[in-house]
């Protein structure tokens, strides 16, 4: 005995089933949306929602395997040319369920079942990474904290022992250490007087020094002016003597 669908039966059998489902998918992609019991609603809508995945394919084989469950042209054209192209960007959920109360006459619960034809509202960035960078910022953060402390801890002890060896060291090392700088400071008063002396010395070397420029130039300008009276005379002594002539 073959097995029956899962969920409530709808007409006589298997046949009429699936050709009332087909009727109304038809239907719902002509008009938008139908009005319809909750059952045949929760029924069409695995149905439509497949067609309009075929639809999205676009290409020939996925027109042919929706024309076998849906014989009109038109629909199929409106399927594939207006619906699909608006539905392109969502991922699924291509239809909607609408509870609408109950019927009068047999109190059917009633429902809506629509196309969602709506665009895509872009979802916002997920924060995830961001907030483990966080948490591990904040761990490296406390890490770091607790070796500055331990660093700070190391150093005052050190300190203090430094201090108490100073407090404990004998009077005769600092008597030594004494000792020994004294032949420094002798040094650094001696280098400090020097200065004075070495500016006294120049000026009496500048004095000495002066005349010793001076004489040899005397000493050259001497024969000179000698040879120009020499000359004198010589020519003063030519003249008297061409005269007499």
């Amino acid at each position: 005995m073959p097995r029956p669908t899962k969920g409530p039966r709808l007409g006589g059998g298997p046949a009429h089933e699936r050709l009332m489902l087909n009727n109304l998918a038809s239907s719902l992609f002509t008009h938008k949306a139908v009005t319809t019991t909750q059952t045949k609603a929760k029924r069409v809508q695995p149905v439509a929602e497949k067609l309009v995945s075929l639809a999205k394919r676009g290409d020939l084989h996925a027109r042919r395997q929706v024309m076998a469950d849906i014989t009109d042209k038109s629909v199929v054209h409106e399927l594939f040319t207006n619906v699909a192209p608006l539905v392109q960007d969502r991922s699924g959920g291509y239809t909607r369920i609408t509870k609408l109360g109950f019927r009068k006459g047999d109190n059917a619960p009633m429902a809506l079942i629509e196309l969602v034809l709506e665009p895509v509202a872009a979802k916002p960035a997920r924060t995830k990474a961001k907030l483990t960078n966080a948490v591990k910022a904040t761990a490296a953060a406390a890490v770091v904290e607790e070796v500055v402390e331990h660093t700070e801890a190391e150093t005052v002890v050190d300190e203090n022992i430094v201090e108490e060896a100073v407090a404990e060291a004998p009077v005769e090392l600092a008597a030594e250490v004494a000792e020994e700088a004294a032949p420094v400071a002798e040094e650094a008063a001696v280098v400090e007087e020097a200065p004075a002396v070495v500016e006294e010395v120049p000026a009496e070397v500048v004095e000495e020094a002066a005349p010793a420029e001076e004489t040899p130039v005397a000493e050259e300008a001497a024969p000179a002016e000698e040879a120009a009276v020499a000359e004198a005379e010589a020519e003063a002594g030519d003249a008297p003597k061409a005269d007499e002539a």
